[in-house]
This record gives C-alpha cells, sequence and structure tokens, in this order.
C-alpha cells in the first residue's frame, strides 16, 4: 500500500463522515460537511500528484481512486438533493451517468485484461466545475444554481466521450493468449 492509495482510503472514510456531519444537528453543520467535502477533493490533487511524480501509479489506484472520486461527488448530491439545495434531475444525469461507468469499468476490467479507462480531460473538467459549483451552493454564491448545470451538462458530455472510448475497446478483439 502506497501513500497514493493510502490518500484513496481515506477518500472512502470520509464519506460516511460527510454524511454524519452534513445531517448532524450541529449549528454548523453545513459548514464543516463542506469542509470534509474540501479535504477529499485535496486528498484527491495529492494522490494524483504524488502517483505521478514518484512513479506510485497502480492499478488499484487507477480503479479505486475514480470510485472514491465519484462516491464522495453522488454522496454530496444525494444530500444537496435531499435539502432541494439542487434540483432533482441533476442527481439523475449524474447517477446514471456513474452508475453506467461503474459498470462499463467493471465489464472492461474483467472482460479486457483488466483494462481501466484513465479519466478525460472533460471528466476532470467536469469534477473541477462541479467542486466549485457545490462551494458556491454551500456558501449562497448567486451563481451556483448556473454552475451545477454547467457541470451536469460537462457530466454528460464526459460521459459520452467515456462511452466512445469503451465503446472502441469491447470491439478490439482479444490479445492473443489471454482469455476474454
Amino acid at each position: 500500500m502506497n501513500l497514493p492509495n493510502i490518500l484513496t482510503t481515506v477518500r472512502f472514510v470520509l464519506i460516511p463522515l460527510f454524511v454524519g456531519v452534513f445531517f448532524s444537528p450541529l449549528e454548523k453543520s453545513l459548514l464543516y460537511s463542506v469542509i470534509i467535502f474540501i479535504l477529499a477533493g485535496i486528498t484527491d490533487v495529492l494522490d494524483g500528484y504524488i502517483a505521478r511524480k514518484y512513479d506510485a501509479i497502480s492499478k488499484w489506484g487507477q480503479a479505486m481512486d475514480p470510485l472514491a472520486d465519484k462516491l464522495m461527488q453522488l454522496t454530496v448530491l444525494i444530500c444537496f438533493t435531499s435539502k432541494q439545495f439542487i434540483p432533482i434531475w441533476v442527481i439523475s444525469i449524474y447517477g446514471i451517468k456513474e452508475i453506467s461507468m461503474i459498470l462499463g469499468g467493471i465489464v472492461l476490467y474483467t472482460k479486457k485484461d483488466k483494462l481501466v479507462v484513465p479519466a478525460n480531460s472533460y471528466g476532470k473538467i467536469a469534477t473541477i466545475v462541479f467542486y466549485i459549483a457545490i462551494l458556491a451552493i454551500a456558501f449562497d454564491f448567486i451563481y451556483g444554481k448556473a454552475l451545477i448545470i454547467i457541470a451536469a451538462l460537462l457530466t454528460l458530455y464526459a460521459f459520452v466521450r467515456y462511452a466512445l472510448l469503451g465503446i472502441q475497446e469491447i470491439k478490439k478483439p482479444p490479445i492473443s493468449g489471454t482469455p476474454e
């Protein structure tokens, strides 16, 4: 277990912590839960930087890092939707995309010699806009709702790009000697 993988594991732990704090009776529960969300974002940036800089990239990290990110994002969306901070259609788009990505990732990993499709630039941009939108909504900035719509549209576009790449990979013939 290397440092980037430990940071990814920390993000998994932050998910239930976020939920517990978000729904707690604390006076500043939203602020504290947003701090947990920011901490998750920082660990995401750090683990990616460290993995690339020190050549500590692992198959586990390539698979679990995006899963941790997506579970955190989905958790935040569920929580924000439950308190009506964002409309339900945003989580619907996001949820369908993420469930499809997880299932597609499992298929590619198990059927295509442990292939993991790396994040594309559109997915990264959508994630950054999503983080900014969540912060804008949490702190009641004027453009928060517009940013969440932009994040949802970017997420949808990134999904189309991932789907096209996944379909290409599935159509490729198996590598000789590798069972399919």
